[in-house]
């Protein structure tokens, strides 16, 4: 995962703003499909990094419930 992805979670799970959360999730989201679509391009080590800023986010929604 990256940093700046954890530190970004971290600073919005402190505000409680599951908002900013949900539209950081959906932003992952939409890269990693646009990635999925790629042909002729590696993308793995993209979408692993996605995979995993997809983790801590959904790690940071859990802990605001």
């Amino acid at each position: 995962m990256s940093e700046s992805v954890k530190l970004i979670v971290n600073a919005y799970v402190s505000l409680k703003d599951s908002q900013k959360i949900e539209e950081l999730r959906e932003h992952r989201q939409l890269l990693r499909a646009k990635l999925l679509a790629c042909n002729g391009i590696d993308t793995s080590n993209s979408i692993l990094l996605i995979d995993s800023d997809l983790s801590e986010i959904d790690a940071g929604l859990s802990r605001l419930q």
